[in-house]
């Protein structure tokens, strides 16, 4: 039984709807004032129906059913006010509303772009992707410095345990890895039909890990959607052809690679919800998050150069050189400048946008979670197909609009409306944990 602390104005009775009556010699009106302990995460609502009994000058009770005003109660050290929970549930939805547009309009800009990167090099592309790799971290560590000198990243949060960040970084590496060796072998059209299981192993790790329920009509909403994403990429093939062509074991290491992407992103999350307690109500910055696990991917992806290397067909004895001649076609300079029309614009506009959209993503899955982050992201495909019919820059002739795209597009709108849909309190609340 949790305990009360009741401060009482001086001349004041009050009756409860328990029927326990609390009286003073004199009446008094006002907003009462309630302090409530407790400790559990989640702050849950207080609310307490109380009436105003006043007493007269002979001694007998006079009724009065006046009201009370709206009362206010402390919950871990934080003031909140009754009337203010729905206001401050309304501005967290319109919050994760246009976090996760933001990161729907960066994803899309990520996805052309990095077409876009390709065009000039197009020799080089484990050029571009050691690019982002290592400069990312000098970016985000940059501005974390800034942060931290401007205070907003505080020196608890930069003391927070490394280990997770090590995790992190191992398994986007291993990633990186299993899903540039099974990419190699498999078709481009299986890639994105097998990159929906990325939001199977979000809810599944989130489950498991998080101890998070989810109510029956978010998981059809996200079978929706990834049934939308499907009939968008797939429209005119055969999706059973198109994975057996690739072969079972290049799938099931296609899938495993979402699996360790899916993981360091329920890691990140656990990182968000953890901090919360470290820090005592506060919250890790979201540079220190990128900064650390970016670091150590880095340092993974060191170790696994030799191999990386060799699946992007460039043996590691030729790696120095390779690097040196893409990094002259970044630059557009010297003699093999020739071909890398749109360099350094268009691969430094991806590797900005790119920045963004990794920060737009984080941003979203510390106010909300990352199945959330998940379906924005997943959002972003068919817009990108659909961006891709367009007569853009450097890509020559515009690719056709797939003869599915309105029905998938229309089945993952659906999804996406049935997932953010509330039930009303006398709807079926069935979850699944």
């Amino acid at each position: 039984m949790k305990s009360f602390c009741w401060r009482l104005p001086d001349a004041a009775a009050l009756s409860l709807t328990a029927d326990v009556q609390l009286r003073r010699p004199e009446v008094a009106a006002g907003i009462c004032g309630i302090r409530y302990g407790y400790s559990p995460r989640r702050m849950r609502l207080l609310r307490m129906r109380l009436t105003v009994v006043g007493i007269a000058g002979d001694g007998n009770v006079r009724r009065s059913k006046k009201k009370v005003g709206p009362c206010y109660y402390a919950v871990e050290d934080g003031s909140v006010r009754n009337d203010d929970v729905a206001e401050r549930s309304g501005n967290k939805a319109a919050e994760v509303a246009v976090a996760a547009a933001a990161t729907v309009v960066m994803g899309v800009g990520n996805r052309v772009l990095y077409k876009l990167a390709l065009v000039p090099l197009k020799h080089y592309p484990f050029f571009l992707a050691q690019l982002s790799t290592f400069g990312y971290v000098i970016v985000y560590f940059g501005i974390m410095y800034i942060r931290h000198h401007a205070g907003i990243v505080t020196d608890e949060m930069l003391s927070v345990p490394k280990t997770p960040f090590v995790v992190i970084g191992l398994l986007e590496a291993l990633a990186a890895a299993t899903g540039m060796a099974a990419g190699a072998i498999l078709s481009g059209a299986s890639i994105p039909i097998l990159s929906q299981t990325f939001l199977v192993w979000q809810i599944l790790l989130s489950i498991i890990f998080l101890g998070r329920r989810y109510k029956l009509n978010q998981l059809l909403g996200c079978f929706l959607v990834t049934m939308g994403v499907v009939v968008t990429v797939t429209s005119g093939a055969d999706a059973g052809n198109l994975l057996k062509d690739g072969g079972l074991f290049w799938s099931l290491l296609m899938i495993v690679s979402f699996l360790l992407q899916a993981a360091g992103t329920v890691l990140k999350e656990v990182i968000f919800l953890d901090a919360t307690t470290k820090l005592k109500g506060g919250s890790v910055d979201l540079f220190v998050v990128n900064s650390y696990g970016s670091a150590f991917q880095a340092l993974f992806i060191c170790l696994l150069l030799p191999f990386l290397s060799k699946l992007w067909g460039v043996p590691f004895s030729q790696l120095p050189k390779y690097l040196k001649d893409g990094a002259a076609c970044f630059l557009n300079v010297g003699t093999l400048s020739s071909g890398c029309d749109g360099a350094p614009m268009l691969p430094l506009l991806f590797i900005i946008v790119n920045i963004g959209f990794n920060v737009a993503l984080l941003h979203l899955l510390k106010i909300s979670s990352a199945v959330v982050s998940c379906l924005a992201s997943t959002f972003s495909v068919p817009i990108s197909v659909y961006v891709f019919t367009l007569p853009l820059p450097y890509l020559g002739v515009a690719s056709s609009l797939p003869t599915g795209f309105v029905a998938g597009a229309i089945i993952l709108i659906t999804g996406s409306l049935i997932y953010g849909w509330t039930p009303s309190n006398g709807s079926s609340s069935a979850s699944f944990s």
